[in-house]
């Protein structure tokens, strides 16, 4: 987990923060999106590269990392709009400012430490709690209700295609042999008992993946957000996303292509940008962060 502390205060270590502000282009009277704003790591480096004119709008459907950059960035202030939101209402955010154009958008996808060090969110298969996994903790639909209420089939669907797990069948069927679950260790126990040995933990980390991803609808949500962003970029703005999977990166190299044969954005990352292996020995979750980039030229 990659978490520091600065005047008592919990922060996020961004990943390729070096690389995420380059390709920014930061100007300093602009105007940016973080729209997966966490504890605020790559945020406070965009606000540190804005003059009193610029500003940033920062999003995150998780209220508690909200509340934790109210503090932590409150020096920034009068730079920075914070909403608890998700990034693919970009749109509705931005008409609050007269529907105004941005000079950069930044999306770090993916789970931020402080949610897999939480006790009680669920998140990770290191600590036991409830199956929960929402970002969101006001919305109805946990991971308790879905692995009890769907069917085998739709169960098997979901490990298959969210979690890209090869034993998503007998895995299910485990599942269901075992309701009534609602621990992480319950769910592992599952799991334990329909995959062999040698290849349990990975299986174990994809099946999690896949609860969560549908928890939280995130591809959805991320198509959503392909479909219509570079309609809030002015022209020259610039899009930089990571992703930590091959879920999100297959959508955004997918999307950055079409848009680009329609002449609508220019790829500034002809292959995705990867992690130093100095920043990986700093920060492991780095090690699978894929950055790719691109800017809207018409």
């Amino acid at each position: 987990m990659n978490e520091i502390r600065q005047n008592g205060t919990m922060m996020h270590v961004p990943v390729m923060p070096q690389e995420v502000i380059s390709h920014l282009d930061i100007k300093k009277d602009g105007m940016y999106v973080d729209g997966t704003i966490g504890l605020g790591g790559h945020t406070s480096l965009i606000l540190n590269q804005l003059s009193g004119k610029g500003h940033l709008i920062g999003i995150d459907r998780d209220a508690e990392a909200i509340e934790i950059c109210k503090k932590s960035l409150f020096s920034h202030s009068s730079s920075l709009s914070l909403f608890n939101d998700s990034y693919n209402n970009i749109g509705s955010i931005l008409n609050q400012f007269n529907n105004l154009k941005v000079d950069g958008i930044l999306l770090d996808l993916g789970l931020s430490s402080m949610q897999l060090d939480k006790s009680n969110r669920g998140f990770s298969y290191q600590i036991n709690s409830n199956l929960d996994m929402r970002y969101d903790i006001s919305q109805k639909k946990t991971a308790s209700e879905i692995i009890n209420k769907l069917s085998e089939s739709s169960l098997a669907d979901i490990i298959y295609f969210n979690g890209e797990e090869r034993r998503a069948r007998p895995i299910a069927k485990s599942i269901v042999k075992m309701r009534p679950l609602f621990t992480v260790n319950e769910l592992i126990e599952s799991i334990r008992r329909s995959t062999p040995p040698l290849k349990r933990n990975k299986t174990i980390s994809r099946v999690f993946q896949a609860f969560r991803i549908a928890v939280n609808d995130e591809l959805e949500k991320l198509d959503e957000f392909l479909s219509s962003f570079y309609k809030k970029l002015s022209i020259g703005g610039k899009i930089v996303i990571i992703s930590f999977h091959s879920l999100e990166d297959r959508r955004v190299k997918h999307c950055f292509k079409a848009l680009q044969k329609e002449n609508k954005i220019r790829i500034l990352t002809k292959k995705p940008i990867t992690a130093s292996n100095q920043e990986i020995l700093k920060n492991s979750r780095s090690r699978s962060a894929k950055l790719r980039s691109a800017e809207r030229i018409y």
